[in-house]
């Protein structure tokens, strides 16, 4: 099943920790977001896989943008 992984907060793309096609684990990082100089990584709640990345790093970012899709199946 697919998800849409969203930004939680409005800032910049920092790093992103994962590619199209890489298995996640469960708590994993897959994009650090930089807001007010504080880091504030997006983690994975499920063991998945990265289907598509929506942003690149240096990307401003709204909260609720969508920054990756992955597959929970």
């Amino acid at each position: 099943m697919s998800k849409e992984i969203l930004a939680s907060v409005t800032g910049t793309v920092w790093k992103i920790e994962v590619g199209v096609g890489d298995s996640v684990e469960e708590e994993d990082d897959f994009v650090i977001l930089e807001s007010m100089k504080m880091e504030m990584p997006i983690v994975a709640e499920a063991d998945c896989v990265v289907t598509e990345l929506r942003c690149a790093e240096g990307d401003a970012v709204e909260e609720g943008q969508v920054l990756l899709v992955v597959d929970e199946s």
